[in-house]
């Protein structure tokens, strides 16, 4: 998959079938708009083109955005992509100028000068342009002017995207990993700066790197005990190992804290990224009477994520 990042830079596509969404998650939802881009594309000898932008347009002309969490960052979400066979992904800047085109120069300036499309697959609720006046309909009224086909995406499978992204997001943060990684088709996966803490984890017997979530606006599951594959910075294979997040009860912890013991590790990763693929989670954080028991505990909780891992 090639990504295009500078859309002064855009190549000649080759009979472009064109998306546009910011497909985040990539869930199984999604999988659906892009089979049947591939297939539009295979029947017209074409090039799959997904449109995004970066950042989330609500981020630039809503309030509502505060508060929501993203499943995905732009780099996982280039990545997820990548693996299922888009041809082209173009990463749009979203900024104030942009929204405030109308939509019919959003139609001739951008979608058409820019990638002289072929098909273009769009949501029946597709809005665009200034005020978010642009629509399906004017899309379809426009479509012999310019000379592309237009294709629907039925309004079932929109509503199950919608609904996907919402129950994906509910789930991680009430613990339900079962739900959230079924929907989502993989495990879901976060990244983070490993930053020194204050060696408790050492000190029990299980060391830990403690996490620093570089994304403001990426969502990090609810707090509570986790069995996770973790992935240090040029490593190929994922590494067995839990993961804590919480406030740290039994120590009297202040601020809410990312951890990741990975099992039989020992290598110096700080100041590295660390990704951590969420499998199952084991229970929720509890404050023991001493750091007898929470060892203990601790030391069951390797036992129950080495039995799901």
């Amino acid at each position: 998959m090639q990504v295009h990042l500078d859309i002064e830079q855009l190549p000649v596509f080759r009979n472009a079938v064109i998306t546009i969404g910011t497909f985040d998650g990539v869930h199984m939802g999604h999988r659906q708009i892009i089979d049947k881009m591939k297939a539009e594309a295979g029947a017209h000898d074409g090039e799959t083109v997904i449109i995004t932008f970066h950042p989330h347009p609500r981020k630039v002309v809503s309030s509502e955005f505060m508060g929501i969490r993203l499943l995905t960052t732009l780099e996982e979400r280039i990545c997820l992509l990548d693996k299922l066979g888009i041809d082209h992904l173009v990463v749009v800047p979203f900024t104030e100028v942009f929204a405030n085109q109308s939509a019919e120069e959003y139609i001739r300036d951008f979608l058409v000068a820019r990638f002289h499309p072929h098909t273009v697959i769009i949501g029946y609720d597709h809005r665009f342009g200034r005020d978010r006046l642009g629509n399906y309909q004017l899309l379809e009224a426009q479509a012999p002017v310019y000379g592309y086909r237009l294709l629907e995406i039925p309004k079932h499978v929109l509503e199950n995207i919608s609904i996907s992204s919402t129950n994906i997001r509910k789930a991680l943060l009430h613990n339900d990993t079962i739900t959230a990684n079924k929907v989502l088709g993989y495990d879901f996966f976060f990244s983070g700066e490993v930053v020194h803490g204050d060696k408790l984890g050492r000190k029990l017997g299980y060391p830990t790197a403690n996490l620093k979530i570089k994304d403001e606006d990426k969502l990090i599951p609810g707090n509570g005990i986790y069995a996770v594959y973790a992935q240090p910075e040029g490593y190929k294979e994922k590494l067995k190992g839990m993961m804590s997040i919480g406030f740290r009860p039994t120590v009297d912890g202040k601020k809410r804290v990312v951890e990741v013991n990975i099992f039989d590790f020992d290598q110096d990763i700080y100041g590295q990224t660390l990704k951590v693929f969420v499998r199952k989670y084991l229970r929720p954080e509890l404050k023991f009477d001493g750091l007898e028991p929470l060892i203990k505990q601790i030391g069951q909780d390797k036992v129950d994520s080495l039995s799901v891992l």
